[in-house]
Order: C-alpha cells, then sequence, then structure tokens
C-alpha cells in the first residue's frame, strides 16, 4: 500500500493539519506512516490521542506495528503496551485516552513533558472545544516545530472543528492545501483505489446508486448540515448541575443495541433539564447491569424501559428501578416534553450527543421519529416523563 503524496505536508510550516476523507480513503495509513518515518529524526515526542482509546497495545500499537513493516523498519523500534520508542534518535509516541475508565485525563496529559506534535486521531468525537484548546496550549516545546494534527471523518457542521477552521476561515469543504497556519488535507477511496477490492468497490457503488447522501457524507467525506428534519435543537453543552434529585433513565439493548444509564436533573422554575450519560455498552449481562447501576445510581430511581418487564424485576432485586410508562402516543408525547425544556448535555455524554445531533423525524407530518439514534434519548424520556407527567406512578403498559 502506497503512501498519497497529498500526505506529504508534514514539512509545510503549518500549526494545525486538518485530515479528513471517507471510507476506505487510506488517510489513517497515509498520516501513521509519516509518523514512523518522522521518528527517524531527533527531538519529537509524538503525543497520540483518542478521545476514547481502549488498551492502546490491543487497539492503536498492532495498527502502527503494520506501517513499522510495510516500511520495513522491523527492529528500529522499542515497542511498550503504550509507547514506540525509535531506537537510534530516540523519538517516540506516546499513546494516552483523552477518556479513560477513570475519567477524564486532560490534565495528565497537558503536564507531559516536550510534547511537539499532538495528533487527535477519530478527531470528530472530541466536542469539546475546551478540551481541545487545553492540550493545544500544552504544545509548545521551544526548538522545534510544533504541530497538531486532527483525523477525522467530518461530521455535522455544528462541530466546532469546522466552525474554526472552515467557516471563520472562508474554507470550502474537501481542498487539499494551506490558508495561514492551517494545512488542509482531504482524501477518498478514489485516492486510493489501488488497495480496495472488487467486491468494496461494488458496495461502494450501491451506496451511491440507493442512497446519495449517505455516499457524499459516509464515502466522499463530505461535512453535514445539521441533520434534516432533526427532532431536538434545543441543547447546548453545558456542566451537569444537580438541582435536588436526580432520576436516572434506562433502555436497554445486547449484542446490537448498546443499555444505556443516563442522568436527568429537571429545573421546573428555569426549564432546563440536566443531562449526564453515564454508560452505552453493548453486551452487558444482567449481573453487570446492576452492578453498573448500584456503582453509579445507588439508592436513586432508575426508569427503565417496560417492554423487558423481566429484566426491570431481576434488576429490581438489586437496584431502585420501575418500569416506564409506555402506551398509544408515549414516544411523541415525551419528545414535546422535551422540547419545551432547554436541554443542558455534559460534554463527556458523547453518544448522547451524536443521537442529538442524528435523531430526527420519519414522517414529520404524522410526527413519527425514526427507530435509531434513540438509545440514550429513549432513556431519558422515560425518566422525565416519569417526573413531569406520570400520574400513574410506575404502572405502566403496552400498545
Amino acid at each position: 500500500m502506497a503512501i498519497n503524496n497529498k500526505y506529504l505536508v508534514l514539512d509545510n510550516p503549518s500549526r494545525y493539519f486538518i485530515v479528513t476523507g471517507g471510507r476506505g480513503s487510506g488517510k489513517s495509513f497515509g498520516i501513521n506512516a509519516l509518523l514512523c518515518l518522522l521518528m527517524t529524526e531527533k527531538g519529537h515526542v509524538i503525543l497520540f490521542t483518542r478521545y476514547t482509546l481502549r488498551a492502546a497495545s490491543i487497539s492503536i500499537i498492532p495498527e502502527f506495528v503494520e506501517k513499522i513493516e510495510y516500511l520495513g523498519m522491523q527492529g528500529q523500534f522499542k515497542i511498550t503496551k503504550d509507547e514506540i520508542i525509535h531506537l537510534q534518535s530516540g523519538s517516540k509516541i506516546l499513546f494516552r485516552g483523552i477518556k479513560t475508565s477513570s475519567g477524564n485525563q486532560v490534565a495528565s496529559l497537558k503536564s507531559l513533558q516536550g510534547v511537539t506534535t499532538w495528533v487527535l486521531d477519530e478527531a470528530e468525537e472530541l466536542v469539546d472545544e475546551n478540551i481541545f484548546d487545553t492540550i493545544d496550549l500544552s504544545v509548545r516545546q521551544k526548538g522545534s516545530v510544533n504541530r497538531v494534527i486532527m483525523i477525522m471523518n467530518p461530521t455535522t457542521k455544528e462541530h466546532f472543528i469546522y466552525n474554526r477552521f472552515f467557516e471563520s476561515k472562508g474554507v470550502q469543504e474537501g481542498i487539499n492545501g494551506t490558508k495561514g497556519d492551517t494545512t488542509y488535507v482531504h482524501t477518498t477511496y478514489l485516492d486510493n483505489l489501488d488497495n480496495l477490492s472488487e467486491s468494496y468497490l461494488m458496495q461502494i457503488k450501491d451506496i451511491k446508486e440507493r442512497r446519495p447522501k449517505k455516499y457524499k457524507h459516509q464515502i466522499l467525506g463530505g461535512w453535514l448540515d445539521k441533520a434534516e428534519g432533526v427532532i431536538f435543537d434545543n441543547w447546548r453543552l453545558g456542566e451537569f448541575k444537580r438541582i435536588g434529585t436526580s432520576v436516572f433513565g434506562q433502555d436497554y439493548g445486547f449484542s446490537v443495541d448498546p443499555t444505556s444509564l443516563v442522568e436527568t436533573n429537571v429545573d421546573t422554575s428555569n426549564k432546563i433539564i440536566y443531562l449526564k450519560l453515564h454508560y452505552y455498552k453493548t453486551g452487558l449481562t444482567t449481573t453487570q447491569i446492576k452492578e453498573l447501576n448500584t456503582r453509579i445510581a445507588g439508592s436513586s430511581l432508575i426508569v427503565g424501559d417496560s417492554a423487558e418487564p423481566r429484566l426491570i424485576n431481576e434488576l429490581a432485586q438489586s437496584n431502585n428501578i420501575i418500569p416506564a410508562v409506555k402506551g398509544q402516543g408515549s414516544i411523541t408525547h415525551g419528545i414535546s416534553i422535551l422540547q419545551d425544556y432547554d436541554l443542558i448535555v455534559d460534554p463527556e455524554s458523547l453518544e448522547l450527543i451524536k443521537e442529538l445531533n442524528n435523531y430526527c423525524w420519519l414522517e414529520r407530518k404524522s410526527n413519527t421519529p425514526a427507530d435509531n439514534h434513540n438509545h440514550a434519548i429513549d432513556a431519558i424520556r422515560y425518566a422525565v416523563t416519569y417526573q413531569l407527567d406520570n400520574p400513574t406512578r410506575g404502572q405502566y403498559f403496552i400498545s
């Protein structure tokens, strides 16, 4: 697999590099291979982050080992569980997550010494510009070229990266070039045809013919306007506040759909609902859900999806949980309640933010929402409806 010439830009004097592209564009391969080559030079300390990064040794480091082997550089590096060091130059890559199971790691990241290049992979997942600024300002090694490289699949135009590096600079999406302190690189599968299988290209052709909007966004890497027919436009990021008692909402999945737990806190005086997603995971067993609920919610009330009465009965042995009220029109009624409030979303509630950006009307005239991007939102609806509009207090029925 050859490195696309479009990626050979790291010798530009820019501070910022925005690397965008769709699926199959080869952007991760190209940039990561160049980072391996960069480490042959002395004086580089590269901080490689993802917003959420599982153990680097099983997620990202194997990808770099592949690049090292491709470049024929085996034996030149020392590889540990979270670092790759070039034996001759001493330059290294540090792999870190911005958010881990133990919480936000921004404080420890900004205190790392000597960082010359920060790589933010899957940059679309970082939605809090304050976190970006904090780490950005820590990349200031005197006497070195300092870079911030963002690698991403473009998301909606509401993302701060679009607002900051495209809209405010008057830069068109999809360009390749430099403006001010920023270099832009954009590639698509058309730049990587030699490395793609016939079956993959046939799949792309099918998407292009049947779903042109998906083709433009996911395959060509175009930025999305705010989702057409998006249901909630009354939300913003902000600090989660506990005004009185919190009530948790819970939706259930297993192998494909996630199980979610969302904390809601309703400020009726100011018509504000504060929202914090605590977990959003697939494959959880009943025992694991019990343990997570106990650790996070304690004795606080949880309102769970009443479509799973057996599961709720089992959870009730350990958790303070009741089934949600459901019935004809309950979804649209719950949506209307949420639309009547300002929703303040905890910035680390990544999956909830994605849902709010993509939860749309299927049939606007009939007020029918699409049945996707709703696992955390359904949990919110259960909890908030219970608090604001539930005369039966825990009784439920299913239409």
